[in-house]
C-alpha cells in the first residue's frame, strides 16, 4: 500500500497544509472504510423502507429466491465493510484469509441476481404487470458487478486496483436501493447518477490523496456509465430488437 512522506519535521507548515496533511493521512487509511459504511447505510435506508410491507407481509406471496438474494447481498455489503475494516486495521493476513469466502459468494451474486430478476418477472406477469424491458437494468447491473469483482479478483495482488474494483463492484449493487429512495431524495429514474457520484468519490479521494485519478477509476468508470446508458436506453425505449431478443431467451 502507498504510504504518505512524512512533513519534514523543519519544513514552515501553515495551519492549511497541516490540515490537509492530516485529511490526506485520514482517507488513506479510512476511506474504502467509511465508503462501506456509506453504502451500507444506502443499502439499510433504501431496502428498510417499507420492508414489512414488501418482503415480510406481501399481499401476495414472493418467491422463495427473494429471500436468499436478500441475505445474500446483504451478506455481500456486511462482508465489505469487515474486509476494508480488516485493511483499514492493518489485518492483511485475516483479509486474505476471508477472501477465500469473499470469492465464493462474489461468485454466486450475479448468477443469484440474474435468477432472482427472472423469477420475478414470472411473479409480476401472474400480478398482471409485467414490463420485460427493464430486465436490461438487472442485467446490466449483474454484469457490471461480475466484470469489476473478477478483475479485482484477478488483480488480488495489486491492492490499488483490487480495492478500486471491489468498490466500483460494490457500488454497483445500489441501484435497487437507490430506486427506493423518496423522490424528494432520488428523482425518478436517475438512480445511476448517484452509483455514479458513490464511484465518484474514489476519484475524488485519489485527486486529494495522490493527485491522480487512478486507471481503474479512470478506465472503470466510463465503461460503468456506457453500460448505464445503454441499458436505460433498452429499459424505457425498449426498441423491437430488445424485446424480440428477450422473448428468444425467455420463451
Amino acid at each position: 500500500m502507498k504510504t504518505l512522506a512524512p512533513i519534514p519535521a523543519h519544513a514552515p507548515v501553515g495551519f492549511g497544509d497541516s490540515q490537509l496533511y492530516r485529511l490526506r493521512r485520514a482517507l488513506e487509511r479510512w476511506f474504502y472504510f467509511g465508503m462501506a459504511w456509506l453504502v451500507l447505510l444506502v443499502v439499510g435506508y433504501g431496502f428498510g423502507r417499507g420492508l414489512g410491507e414488501r418482503l415480510l407481509h406481501p399481499a401476495q406471496p414472493l418467491p422463495w429466491i427473494l429471500h436468499v438474494h436478500v441475505l445474500v447481498f446483504a451478506g455481500w455489503v456486511l462482508l465489505f465493510l469487515v474486509q476494508t475494516g480488516l485493511v483499514s486495521g492493518h489485518a492483511i493476513r485475516l483479509h486474505r484469509r476471508l477472501g477465500l469466502f469473499g470469492a465464493g459468494l462474489g461468485t454466486l451474486l450475479p448468477v443469484l441476481g440474474l435468477a432472482t430478476a427472472l423469477a420475478m418477472r414470472q411473479w409480476h406477469a401472474r400480478q398482471g404487470a409485467v414490463h420485460d424491458a427493464f430486465l436490461a437494468i438487472s442485467f446490466n447491473d449483474m454484469l457490471t458487478f461480475a466484470l469489476a469483482f473478477g478483475l479485482a479478483v484477478r488483480w488480488r495482488r495489486q491492492p490499488q486496483f483490487h480495492r478500486r474494483l471491489m468498490l466500483i463492484a460494490t457500488c454497483a449493487l445500489t441501484v435497487a436501493a437507490f430506486a427506493r429512495f423518496p423522490r424528494a431524495l432520488v428523482p425518478a429514474n436517475t438512480w445511476y447518477a448517484w452509483v455514479d457520484l458513490l464511484i465518484g468519490l474514489g476519484l475524488l479521494r485519489d485527486l486529494i490523496v495522490e493527485g491522480r485519478i487512478h486507471r481503474a477509476y479512470a478506465i472503470g468508470l466510463p465503461c460503468v456509465m456506457a453500460g448505464q446508458g445503454l441499458a436505460l436506453y433498452l429499459a424505457f425505449a425498449a426498441p423491437a430488437g430488445w424485446l424480440a431478443l428477450l422473448h428468444a431467451m425467455l420463451d
